[in-house]
């Protein structure tokens, strides 16, 4: 029988999904302040109602929706995934207005793809976008990538019930004893790289001959979107615009911390430096990052699609290197990827979106960790079946500390990693079913849900309907790795059906 939720339990998770839109509404200040600054009137306006309509949500549900208990677990997931879907809504609103956007519809699915750090987009003369509402834009994803809920627990909420939000945003590890310096500590990493990685760009931009003004600017933006793995970028060529292999090379670099575990920052933040080459998602990630970029590059150069290393490198591994870090910038057009690749090298690139970064990351995907575990598991259980039934088999494995994998933790491993298969796989059908080649289906369905942001082609604003909204839906499970998307759609059903 199916328990229909309590009246406390819905109030909870509007109470606490209202706190969260607080924060986005604050946000929006942000550029508002940006587009006064700069006279752009038109879009500082369109960031106040925004940021009203967030307020005024606030306000509702903190009269309405008060209550003495915290969260329970399933509240707290269900608050967690609701919360992504209501701020997709609200962040909306500017881009909506912006007047660079078809529909509604088209500005959620950017609004969407900023939140889960995808940068898929269906954006309208992005060349012309207004500087307040361009911040906007990879301000989302700044956001999205350390997670909203981490920036909620960060500086609104602590005490240990506080874990429940947090591991509803898939984040299952807690750096610190306590989750909220657990997550101020994922914002001080954030904002020192911030700081690090624009000057890097502003110096790789300068060298390329934009002015100082403009360059900072691109030189934020582009390190909000390569290190939180979105991809978006203020032009509509991506990170091909610039012409520089100095900004290319910065990027590349931006990507690499982007995707690493924040648990692994941590060990080496405090002088545990061997972590790097101990930690076993580390390994994983070198040897399928090694995998996919010989396949792609011996691929190209043996076909000569680019003449040249250096070109493989600048067409080919940079691609590779967007693709499994969760990115999405690209130095080639669209296009190219169906009608110029090889495909080994255009498998290669599905594979590496597919099993993106390491978990704990701001990287989307199957991750390094699962992808481990998951090996392991078959060589354990063919090991057992060669062994005496006596014997005991080794399962532990190095990540940050010696970790047991226990049968019921390689189960939950090969669940959710089912669940990205079968999402990459369904996507694809849907997809293909309106005419599109099934390959190319394929590669745009995993590039949404492991929220990468590669495109061939696919992705405008021209698609149907239904399309976007698959997409949408599997940025916003891709993101927060299923688990509490299934808790909100059973919360939904019990309240409907539920006695």
């Amino acid at each position: 029988m199916i328990l229909r939720p309590k009246l406390s339990e819905f109030k909870n998770v509007l109470h606490g999904t209202g706190r969260v839109i607080l924060m986005v509404g604050g946000a929006m200040l942000i550029p508002m302040s940006l587009s006064l600054t700069l006279s752009e009137w038109r879009p500082a306006l369109d960031m106040a109602v925004g940021a009203f309509a967030c307020f005024l949500f606030w306000g509702v549900t903190h009269v309405t929706c008060a209550d003495n208990e915290g969260p329970t677990w399933m509240t707290g997931l269900v608050t967690a995934s609701l919360s992504w879907l209501l701020a997709m809504v609200f962040s909306a609103i500017p881009l909506y207005l912006s007047g660079h956007f078809q529909s509604f519809l088209d500005a959620c699915f950017d609004a969407m793809s900023g939140l889960a750090t995808t940068g898929l987009s269906l954006i309208q003369d992005l060349d012309h976008l207004a500087y307040g509402t361009n911040l906007w834009r990879h301000l989302i994803m700044f956001l999205g990538g350390q997670g909203i809920i981490v920036l909620l627990l960060a500086f609104f909420i602590s005490g240990s019930r506080s874990f429940m939000m947090y591991m509803g945003e898939a984040r299952d590890e807690k750096i610190l004893p306590n989750v909220s310096n657990t997550a101020r500590f994922i914002w001080t990493v954030a904002l020192v790289y911030l700081t690090i990685g624009t000057t890097v760009l502003w110096v790789s931009l300068l060298s390329a001959g934009m002015p100082a003004a403009r360059g900072l600017f691109h030189s934020v933006c582009l390190f909000m979107a390569g290190y939180d793995t979105g991809g978006f970028t203020p032009m509509s060529q991506s990170v091909m615009y610039y012409h520089s292999f100095w900004v290319e090379c910065a990027t590349i670099l931006v990507m690499l911390l982007g995707m690493v575990n924040f648990a692994v920052h941590y060990r080496v933040w405090v002088g545990d430096r061997r972590e790097l080459y101990r930690n076993v998602e580390m390994k994983t990630l070198a040897t399928t990052i090694g995998v996919t970029t010989f396949a792609a590059a011996a691929s190209l150069a043996a076909s000569f699609v680019y003449p040249g290393a250096i070109a493989v490198f600048r067409k080919g591994f940079y691609q590779i290197i967007s693709g499994h870090s969760g990115t999405g910038f690209q130095t080639i057009y669209p296009r190219e990827f169906s009608l110029q690749w090889t495909s080994l090298a255009f498998f290669a690139a599905i594979v590496a979106m597919g099993l993106g970064g390491a978990a704990c990351s701001t990287a989307g995907g199957i991750k390094a960790l699962r992808v481990n575990i998951s090996a392991r598991s078959i060589i354990w259980e063919v090991r057992r079946l060669l062994s005496p039934p006596s014997a005991v088999i080794d399962q532990r494995i190095h990540h940050i500390r010696t970790v047991r994998v226990t049968d019921r933790l390689a189960r939950g491993v090969l669940v959710v990693t089912a669940c990205y298969v079968l999402a990459y796989l369904g996507g694809a059908v849907v997809v293909s079913m309106y005419g599109y080649p099934l390959s190319q289906a394929l590669f745009e369905s995993t590039s949404a849900c492991a929220n990468v942001g590669l495109s061939c082609g696919i992705t405008n604003s021209s698609m149907p309907a239904l399309v976007k909204i698959v997409f949408i839906v599997q940025m916003w499970a891709g993101r927060l790795e299923f688990m509490s998307v299934f808790l909100l759609l059973g919360s939904a059903l019990a309240a409907l059906r539920g006695k």
